[in-house]
């Protein structure tokens, strides 16, 4: 007992250390994640009320603990891109492809999320944008494994839409999109069940 009290005096300490505002400023930018929806899901199946970014990054969270667990993958890591991975749609708002094209997507999001993480104390805004910047390349197996959630949660969400629209052919165009990007044996077994049912 003593020690989580030493432990909780030390943090509180820490953080009374930097600059509270700015990490305030941040934990609003991240809370707004949840007002923001997925366009997609508004542009091509007309949901009145669809998910938004937050709900998909949480989904998506549980699956990459899961999964990564699974198959003892850097869970840690994994976690950490998948909640930074759309951070900056809190303030751009989700674009569609149609909408902006994925050259100037990823120059605003870049753009911003600097801006972002910028309010956080030097080495986390360090290792944030390292994982952000990963995520961005693709090139390690951690970032392919988290593009690939992504569209797994993709998937996985157009199915439930599926009951609550009469259009098989606007789930189709989303269960299409995702059968080319996924190649991990796992993930891929896991989409192949998602689309059967």
């Amino acid at each position: 007992m003593l020690f989580e009290q030493m432990a909780l005096e030390k943090m509180i300490r820490h953080i009374s250390d930097t600059n509270v505002i700015m990490i305030l400023e941040f934990l609003n930018i991240a809370a707004n994640m949840k007002k923001i929806p997925r366009q997609g899901w508004i542009d091509k199946l007309s949901i009145k009320n669809p998910e938004s970014v937050a709900d998909h990054t949480f989904v998506m969270s549980i699956m990459g603990m899961l999964l990564s667990d699974m198959q003892n993958y850097d869970t840690e890591k994994i976690l950490k891109m998948i909640i930074l991975h759309d951070l900056a749609e809190s303030i751009t708002g989700d674009f569609t492809p149609e909408q902006k094209s994925k050259n100037k997507k990823r120059i605003l999001e870049n753009k911003t999320m600097n801006n972002i993480l910028s309010m956080l104390p030097e080495n986390l805004n360090f290792q944030y944008l390292g994982i952000w910047k990963e995520f961005q390349k693709e090139e390690s197996k951690e970032a392919k494994f988290v593009h690939q959630i992504d569209k797994l949660e993709m998937a996985l969400q157009a199915k439930i839409y599926s009951k609550e629209i009469n259009s098989p052919e606007k789930i189709n165009y989303f269960l299409n999109s995702v059968k080319t990007s996924i190649e991990d044996p796992n993930l891929l077994k896991l989409f192949e069940q998602i689309s059967s049912n």
